[in-house]
C-alpha cells in the first residue's frame, strides 16, 4: 500500500488553501474522465451515478484508503507522498506532463506561509522591440502569462484578423479565441487550437490559483463563452501542440506557417511567439504579402495595461 502522510493545516496557510483546493479539484477532474474500462475495471450492468471511476475505485487502484483519497480530494489533506501521488498517476494513466502537473500542485499545496511569487512584467523592454522588428518579415508578438499581447511586429498583429480592431488594452490571445466572431473562421482547426489555449491558462493557475491576471480572464471567459466554460471544467493541462498552423486569411488568403514560442530571460512570464515559412513557397509569399500591407508600425498597449 502506498505511503499516506498527513500532517492536516496550519495557521497562516491562507494562500496554500487554494492550493489544496486545486490538488482536489486536478484529481476529481481526472478521475470523472477516467473509465473502468480504461483501468482495466469490469462494470456490471446496473446504472452508474458517478460517471467515471468512482472514488473508491481510484483508492483501491492506487493502494490507499477512501478515506485518505476522500481528504485528497476535498482539500483536507496538504502533504500526499512521493509515493501516494505515483500511484494516483499510474492508476489514472496520466501522461508524464500530467504527473508533473500533480507534482507541482502537490508541492505548492504543502508548502506553510508560501512565498508569493513575483509579479509577472508587463514591461518590453527596447532590446526586445527590436528583435520583433528585426524578425521582419516573420508574424512575431510578445504575449504574457495569461496572454495579453504585449508587444507585436505588423505581421504578429495581423495575422490575428480583426484583433487590431479592440483596444489594444484588449488584446488577448485566449481572448481572442473564444470572443472574437473572426476566429473560427481564421483556424481549420478552432476545436484544437482552443482545448490547447485552455490547457495552457489550467497548467498556469493550477500552480498560482490567486493571480489576479488569471482569475480576471478566467472569470470573464467562462461568464462570456460556454465552450471555455466547458473546457475548464475538465482541467486538461496538456495540449496537443502541432509544430505547424493554418490560417485561413481574409486578407492573403490561406497560409501555413511553423510557429515557436520560448520563455524570454529576466521578463517573469513572457514568451515570444514568432511563426516562419520556407522562402520561395505560397506561404512564404502570403507572409512577405501579410507583413506589406499590415498597418507599418510596431508596438505595445500604452500605460494603461499597466494598471489592469
Amino acid at each position: 500500500m502506498a505511503s499516506e502522510q498527513s500532517t492536516g493545516h496550519s495557521t497562516g496557510q491562507s494562500t496554500g488553501r487554494s492550493a489544496d483546493m486545486e490538488l482536489g479539484r486536478f484529481l476529481r477532474a481526472r478521475r470523472t474522465q477516467t473509465s473502468p474500462g480504461q483501468v482495466g475495471l469490469t462494470v456490471g450492468t446496473g446504472l452508474r451515478r458517478t460517471p467515471g471511476l468512482r472514488r473508491e475505485e481510484l483508492a483501491t487502484l492506487s493502494g490507499i484508503s477512501i478515506d485518505y483519497y476522500v481528504r485528497l480530494e476535498r482539500g483536507k489533506e496538504t502533504r500526499p507522498s512521493p509515493s501516494v501521488l505515483d500511484a494516483l498517476a499510474r492508476a489514472l494513466h496520466l501522461d508524464d506532463a500530467e504527473h508533473q502537473h500533480l507534482r507541482d500542485l502537490a508541492a505548492r499545496a504543502a508548502r506553510y506561509a508560501p512565498e508569493p511569487a513575483p509579479p509577472p512584467s508587463r514591461t518590453v523592454g527596447p532590446h526586445l522591440k527590436l528583435v520583433l522588428e528585426s524578425l521582419r518579415p516573420n508574424p512575431a508578438y510578445i504575449v504574457s502569462r495569461s496572454m495579453d499581447l504585449l508587444a507585436w511586429n505588423p505581421g504578429g498583429l495581423a495575422l490575428y484578423a480583426g484583433l487590431a480592431d479592440w483596444p489594444a488594452t484588449q488584446r488577448n490571445l485566449a481572448r481572442y479565441l473564444f470572443l472574437h466572431p473572426t476566429a473560427p473562421a481564421l483556424f481549420p482547426d478552432w476545436d484544437n487550437q482552443v482545448r490547447g489555449c485552455v490547457a495552457r491558462l489550467r497548467a498556469q493557475a493550477g500552480t498560482d490559483p490567486d493571480a489576479p491576471d488569471l482569475t480576471s480572464l478566467v472569470g470573464e471567459l467562462v461568464l462570456k463563452s460556454p465552450d471555455f466554460a466547458k473546457l475548464w471544467d475538465r482541467y486538461d493541462v496538456v495540449g496537443r501542440k502541432k509544430k505547424q498552423k493554418t490560417f485561413h486569411h481574409p486578407q492573403v488568403g490561406t497560409l501555413t506557417l511553423s510557429g515557436q514560442s520560448m520563455h524570454l530571460e529576466d521578463t517573469p512570464g513572457q514568451r515570444l511567439g514568432v511563426y516562419t515559412a520556407e522562402p520561395g513557397t505560397p506561404d512564404h509569399d502570403a507572409m512577405l504579402l501579410l507583413d506589406m500591407t499590415a498597418p507599418q508600425s510596431s508596438g505595445q498597449p500604452g500605460p494603461r495595461a499597466e494598471r489592469r
